[in-house]
């Protein structure tokens, strides 16, 4: 559900409270002035890219003046700071659900991916923005990097405990979360790279790249039966 942010509690501020569900189509419906803006921005952000977005065509589209963005954000890093916050937000909420009563060992690495993979149908939004922030870099990367880092070091420590009961192969483990988000978002996002190899996206293609890619983290993190756990170096 929408939730009302910080600044429509006290006014205008930079950053944002509750994130809303997002669709595909554009601003959902219902949310206050700052959230609509937020909302706006985040899928102009994920789809246009932010050196394409403009304050007045985000006003534009949402039948508000440049100069009421700006009452609520002070400038376009303002709102790319806020979005951030936002989704940063969604997101890990979205990974907290698929993991609270997930299991152990690989059934809650699947239970994430899983996660990833229904975000990227029901709102694509955020992963788009991941892969924009990805490549604006600093400060917006550190940004996004600090909100999500709790999460990270959560899923380092549990890969770790894994490998050391030897029911995972031994890896560095943020390298390793390193190449499972390059190999999870890059399948879920890339979409002009999936038409130039002649998959066109649509909901069964991406039920089937989320069957490809759990089929090929399994194979690279689970231990076979009978097979010997490689020793710590």
């Amino acid at each position: 559900m929408p939730g009302r942010s910080s600044a429509d509690a006290g006014g205008p501020a930079g950053g944002a409270g509750a994130p809303a569900v997002i669709g595909a189509g554009g601003v959902a419906a219902g949310l206050s002035t700052s959230d609509r803006i937020l909302s706006a921005a985040l899928a102009s952000f994920a789809t246009r890219g932010y050196d394409a977005t403009s304050l007045d065509a985000l006003a534009k589209g949402l039948e508000l003046t440049k100069q009421s963005i700006l009452y609520w954000f002070p400038s376009k890093d303002a709102v790319l700071e806020a979005v951030i916050a936002w989704s940063a937000a969604d997101l890990s909420g979205a990974l907290e659900t698929a993991l609270r009563g997930a299991g152990t060992g690989w059934v809650r690495v699947e239970a994430v991916v899983r996660s990833v993979f229904r975000l990227a149908a029901r709102q694509p939004e955020l992963l788009g923005l991941l892969r924009e922030v990805s490549r604006l870099g600093p400060p917006a990367a550190t940004q996004m990097f600090v909100a999500l880092e709790p999460l990270v070091q959560r899923a380092s420590a549990f890969l770790e405990a894994e490998m050391d009961a030897g029911t995972m192969r031994r890896h560095d483990p943020r390298l390793l979360l390193l190449a499972i988000y390059s190999t999870v978002i890059g399948m879920v996002t890339e979409v002009e790279v999936l038409r130039a190899l002649g998959e066109e996206p649509t909901a069964r293609s991406l039920v089937r790249r989320r069957t490809d890619v759990l089929a090929l983290l399994r194979s690279a993190l689970v231990i076979a039966p009978g097979e010997q756990a490689r020793p710590q170096d």
